[in-house]
């Protein structure tokens, strides 16, 4: 059986024979892996590679100190030791300590040294780490990874944490080694290519829900206005018209009046970027003009949008269920049954409004039954599982039924008190009006892209067919007739 040496040193085997002249590796001996840096990094790094077999020499300014926190089968040593026994070092130190190893440039010519460092804000100097370390030691081989596996990722796992290194280079050799590294490992090596990448490989960890920061800004603003707006109709008017005091609606009714309304708009706004990037396509005939900047990257954060709808519709619903619980509530209770009582009627039996609340009930746990699927279905490895076809299906299809059927809870919610003169406080319409206005929008410009003479359209243009051909080829076919037919014609 052959063994793949990876760091430029023969791998020493011994086979054990087997029938019919089969060998089988009885036992490898895996080459040196130098570590420079005695930090956290370094230490889970360390458990890591004896885990999976390696041999590990630790490089330290103070050795003595740091032999304590590693364990015993590990050499610590100072740095000059470290770079003559292996041919592939790490270097878990920062960018202001590499000037450090300066004097050790002669033993490093020809090694691996791989960059693990990371920078404390985004583009935080002209050039990357490893480019700058790249730039001091010009006769060594620069591979920048590892860095965006955290300490407790090393020393927990692959399993409980993220699997993906990124790694890039220069050296197509170097580059290789390393990726062979990091699959003996356990992790998923992603080849970045040139040494160039390492600047948006330093950047990775330090970004903070980037595309989430669009989405959650866009909820918070409807939040906050529908917040407002509903305050003013249902605290400020009763206030200054009747002298009532509503505020203990604050902290429930006002917020669960909220919640609907940003979750609807929130769930509008994904499929109002899909049919804008169709009327797109529609009006330029083609689909190789790019989208305006500010088109795509709604529709890139469309997922984001998605999910925060989801959650506003979940909280809606805890909401809902907590309104029987309040202590006002039962107040109302009972004082509508006294009220009753005191009427001398037996029966308040209401036909119509019975089917009204369970119309609106069953819609509702309907249209979150639906944003539960298409929330399931944007998990990475639920995703991973489906093919385009049940992905597009779920997230297209059955995402503009549970528009359509959001839009019927809040048509049935607001039932015929859209025509009532007393729901329009301070002039203003409620607040399920607003919630219909964009939804209507969205359903009816899908009613339209479904029409035979658009959507064929749109499926040619999608495919690869361009309104300017068409103009072309009408152009060619009138040159192309004779001055006979013409005549005729």
């Amino acid at each position: 059986m052959e063994s793949i040496s990876m760091m430029g040193s023969p791998e020493i085997t011994s086979e054990v024979c087997l029938p019919n002249g089969v060998t089988s590796c009885k036992e490898i001996v895996k080459p040196t892996i130098g570590i420079i840096g005695s930090g956290d990094f370094a230490k889970s790094l360390t458990i890591r590679l004896i885990r999976c077999g390696y041999h590990v020499v630790i490089g330290s300014r103070n050795p003595k100190r740091a032999a304590e926190f590693f364990p015993h089968v590990v050499d610590v040593t100072h740095h000059e030791d470290t770079v003559t026994k292996a041919n592939l070092i790490f270097l878990a130190i920062h960018r202001e300590h590499y000037a450090s190893l300066w004097d050790l440039k002669h033993l490093l010519i020809g090694k691996v040294l791989v960059d693990v460092s990371n920078n404390m804000r985004i583009d935080q100097y002209p050039e990357s780490n490893a480019e700058y370390l790249a730039s001091l030691f010009q006769d060594s081989l620069v591979v920048k990874g590892f860095n965006v596996i955290s300490s407790w990722a090393l020393q927990s796992g692959p399993k409980d944490a993220s699997r993906q290194v990124y790694i890039c280079s220069n050296n197509v050799q170097a580059r290789h080694q390393v990726i062979e590294l990091s699959r003996q490992l356990n992790f998923i090596p992603i080849d970045m290519g040139m040494l160039a990448s390492a600047r948006e490989i330093e950047n990775i960890p330090l970004r903070l829900f980037t595309p989430w920061k669009g989405p959650v800004l866009v909820a918070v603003s409807l939040a906050a206005v529908f917040f407002v707006y509903s305050f003013i109709r249902d605290i400020i008017h009763p206030y200054l018209r009747k002298q009532q005091s509503d505020f203990y609606k604050i902290p429930i009714e006002v917020v669960n009046k909220t919640l609907p309304v940003v979750a609807i708009t929130l769930l509008s706004l994904v499929y109002l970027a899909g049919l804008l990037a169709a009327a797109y396509q529609l009006y330029y005939g083609t689909k190789y003009r790019r989208f305006p900047p500010w088109l795509e990257d709604w529709l890139c954060c469309r997922k984001q949008l998605g999910l925060l709808s989801f959650f506003f519709a979940a909280i809606h619903v805890l909401y809902s269920l907590c309104l029987p619980m309040r202590r006002s509530e039962r107040y109302l209770f009972l004082n509508m049954a006294y009220q009753q009582i005191h009427a001398n009627v037996e029966n308040s039996w209401n036909e119509e409004e019975v089917w009204r609340i369970e119309m609106y009930i069953s819609f509702g746990i309907m249209s979150l039954g639906l944003l539960s699927l298409l929330a399931i279905t944007s998990i990475p490895s639920v995703n991973s599982a489906l093919n385009w076809r049940e992905f597009s299906f779920i997230q297209s299809t059955l995402g503009y039924v549970a528009l359509l059927i959001s839009t019927f809870h809040v048509l049935i919610y607001g039932w015929k008190r859209a025509f009532e003169e007393e729901c329009y406080r301070f002039y203003t319409p409620p607040n399920f009006v607003l919630a219909l206005i964009l939804p209507c929008i969205i359903l009816v410009g899908k009613i339209i892209l479904l029409l035979p003479c658009v959507s064929q359209r749109l499926r040619r243009i999608r495919r690869g067919w361009e309104k300017s051909q068409f103009t072309e080829e009408l152009t060619r076919s009138a040159s192309q007739v004779s001055p006979e037919r013409v005549t005729v014609m």
